[in-house]
């Protein structure tokens, strides 16, 4: 299926935040997140909530959701916004990069990066992008966290610290502090 230019009547286009917004978005997300999963044990369940609280209070987000660690390659798991792409190789993408060096990934301008290989452009509205690796208990990979923007230089280092320390309470078992 190829991707369309024009974007879907059910998605609103981003919005970037000012840095003091960006943080009291993130610090009500955390809240929200926080109190719906506080006894939360269902992976499934945590990473669809995670999505809608996140897509509801970050206004640039495009595309959320989570592509999930199978049989050596990603898959696309629970996710809001256009279709995604169902299978992801490690060797590919923004994505398959962050999975292979299990390190968050910011890029300012997808479309500057070499297409099919650096950047898979799964919808062509897309024009920045973070994501997270995610890991169990253990430490092992179990799948990266992907948020897209439909404008350039929307993440930054606000995001990649509070996506890496939502995902690490959430995933890992760490009990919440008080």
């Amino acid at each position: 299926m190829s991707a369309s230019q024009e974007m879907p009547y059910f998605i609103n286009p981003s919005k970037n935040l000012g840095v003091d917004e960006k943080k009291a978005a993130y610090e009500m997300a955390v809240m929200a997140i926080d109190a719906n999963l506080d006894s939360e044990s269902h992976m499934i369940l945590k990473m669809s909530t995670i999505n809608c609280i996140l897509k509801t209070y970050l206004p640039y987000y495009y595309w959320v959701g989570f592509y999930l660690v199978h049989e050596g390659k990603l898959i696309v798991g629970p996710y809001q916004g256009t279709l995604g792409c169902l299978h992801i190789d490690f060797s590919k993408g923004v994505c398959g990069k962050a999975a292979r060096e299990e390190k968050t990934q910011l890029v300012a301008d997808v479309h500057a990066l070499a297409q099919g290989t650096a950047h898979i452009a799964c919808d062509p509205n897309s024009q920045s992008e973070i994501v997270v690796p995610v890991f169990d208990n253990d430490k092992k990979l179990i799948a990266v966290f992907d948020v897209d923007s439909s404008l350039k230089n929307s993440f930054d280092e606000i995001d990649q610290q509070f996506l890496e320390a939502i995902l690490e309470r959430h995933f890992t078992k760490r009990p919440l502090e008080n």
